[in-house]
């Protein structure tokens, strides 16, 4: 008997034009579809004219629900695997199925589409050659914190899910780990026909957070421009026993240079240590 297909669809996240050809086809013709909310998936599947057997698979219920979903697999039928809204996996159900599938040989589709994560970032104006998500901060006070203090170095654009209640103090804690003037965009109900896209510096949008009622609304996405290069924190003790090791061993520019990769420090600031530790003098 043919082997299963596991395939991780992606749908829409708020405009149901969003959806793609190729994964109205793979929904039109699953065997069944591993669903977050069945009740959401249903919603979605009579707008779409498409009626399919669900199972629930959620954060809750994954775990006991691989064993027999693999049997399936395993006996030839397709599986398609759907969150809410937006892509599978990313801070949804979905891991502990295709990690299991992948151990057991499936072959595994990802039938890419809409993502919350790249809709915010291609709307943002914020760096995109390097960005880190995030998911969903801590909900409770102090553990959020501690936790942006962890990122408050970050150089890559951060992403964040949050939920609206919470938006006003996570923006607040985050212009008191990252600075009240870091930029940001707050981007609410993307793709639907409330959207709404909020600019401004950390200190900006908490203000605007407490002040109006509806930014306070609906599904959020949350982009945060990284660090300042010199912001890095340096590892002292590193810093000083590489600029030892590789002063003996290379000319100060080329010695400069690999301290800089290894620690993060700046070239110049490694040169500089080099130098002193040498005796020779800048240039030389």
């Amino acid at each position: 008997m043919a082997q299963g297909r596991l395939q991780v669809v992606a749908t829409p996240i708020g405009n149901m034009s969003d959806i793609s050809a190729r994964a109205r086809h793979a929904l039109e013709h699953a065997d069944a579809i591993a669903a977050e909310d069945t009740r959401h998936t249903l919603g979605l599947l009579t707008a779409l004219g498409i009626s399919r057997p669900l199972l629930s698979l959620h954060s809750h219920n994954e775990s006991q629900r691989v064993p027999a979903i693999l049997a399936r697999l395993a006996a030839g039928e397709t599986i398609a695997v759907v969150s809410d809204a937006g892509t599978p996996l990313l801070s949804d159900p979905g891991y502990e199925l295709v990690r299991a599938a992948a151990s057991a040989g499936v072959t595994i589709e990802a039938i890419p589409g809409p993502s919350a994560i790249t809709t915010a970032l291609a709307a943002a104006g914020l760096p995109v050659n390097r960005f880190c998500f995030e998911g969903f901060l801590p909900a409770k006070d102090r553990e959020r914190r501690a936790h942006l203090a962890q990122l408050a170095t970050e150089l890559r654009t951060l992403v964040f899910f949050e939920a609206p209640h919470r938006i006003a103090a996570t923006l607040a804690d985050l212009a008191a780990e990252f600075g009240l003037t870091r930029r940001a965009v707050v981007a609410r109900e993307l793709t639907k026909a409330h959207e709404t896209i909020y600019r401004g510096t950390l200190q900006e949008l908490a203000e605007r957070a407490r002040q109006d009622e509806n930014f306070r609304r609906g599904e959020i996405t949350l982009v945060v421009e990284g660090a300042p290069a010199s912001a890095q924190v340096v590892d002292e003790a590193l810093l000083r026993r590489a600029v030892e090791l590789l002063a003996k061993e290379l000319p100060p520019g080329r010695a400069a240079a690999v301290v800089a990769q290894l620690t993060g420090a700046s070239r110049s600031e490694a040169y500089e240590r080099i130098t002193r530790q040498t005796g020779q003098k800048p240039g030389k």
